[in-house]
């Protein structure tokens, strides 16, 4: 059984995190500008490579996803916008779902989990089961995540993903591009090089909404009973399943076979 009491001091929802608001120096300005041009390109060279409804991106509402977001829509990139919606997100996440779509006039596809499978495996593990042992806490994740996200590549060539080198472990030789051999088609991840800061940069420069639970030391939001604030100086995935090994701290949807 996890322990909730992980000693870390939680936040008061009115913290100001000073993360999300980089100091916009001229030389922060000249790297994400060259970063987008390169990101913008990469996407557009991705569209025209694949076709048309060939190409969809996994908005999961994170702040490199609202990058993403905005470079798709206001390029007029041939790029399907798609989310994942577990049916248990946090409010804060909803209202940027809500948010996005009507600062962009845009309607997203929204994928959802379904409902019998979630039923049998609260049923038969308990509402919160995903804490006491990691198998239930993968199973749960491939019900509400894995399987959608399969469900919403099926008959793409390739898929956009916003996922960064330094937010993790894991994710420390991530390269641009790269097969994706569990669901066979081509992976993408234009930002892989950015830094954190980079990402805030370009979010303040554009004014692009974001989720506020970043003001809140949230720097990686997933599912509300997975998902916690971080101390300072804490890793930025620490808030993510913070009972388990930070080695092997994966969803599903991007580990390798």
């Amino acid at each position: 059984m996890a322990d909730f009491d992980s000693g870390v001091t939680m936040l008061k929802p009115a913290a100001n995190n000073p993360a999300t608001r980089p100091s916009l120096t001229e030389t922060l300005i000249a790297s994400v500008n060259a970063k987008t041009a390169e990101a913008n390109a990469l996407l557009k060279d991705t569209s025209l490579e694949f076709g048309n409804n060939a190409v969809t991106f996994a908005n999961s509402f994170g702040a490199e996803d609202m990058v993403l977001t905005d470079i798709i829509i206001k390029n007029k990139l041939a790029i399907e916008i798609f989310s994942l919606d577990t049916g248990r997100l946090p409010p804060e996440t909803y209202d940027l779902m809500s948010k996005t779509e009507k600062h962009y006039n845009t309607k997203l596809n929204v994928y959802f989990p379904q409902a019998d499978k979630i039923g049998f495996y609260v049923k038969t593990n308990g509402i919160n089961a995903f804490y006491e042992r990691i198998d239930l806490r993968k199973s749960c994740c491939h019900i509400r995540k894995v399987e959608p996200l399969q469900r919403a590549l099926k008959g793409k060539k390739a898929w956009i993903t916003g996922m960064r080198a330094a937010q993790a472990t894991t994710r420390t030789s991530l390269p641009v591009r790269e097969f994706d051999e569990s669901n066979q088609l081509e992976k993408f991840n234009p930002l892989s090089n950015w830094s954190e800061q980079e990402v805030w940069a370009y979010i303040r420069l554009h004014e692009v909404p974001y989720n506020k639970l970043h003001d809140q030391f949230y720097p990686s939001i997933g599912c509300a009973p997975c998902t916690r604030a971080v101390a300072m100086g804490e890793d930025i995935r620490a808030g993510r399943w913070w009972w388990e090994d930070p080695n092997n701290k994966e969803c599903g949807l991007h580990v390798k076979k």
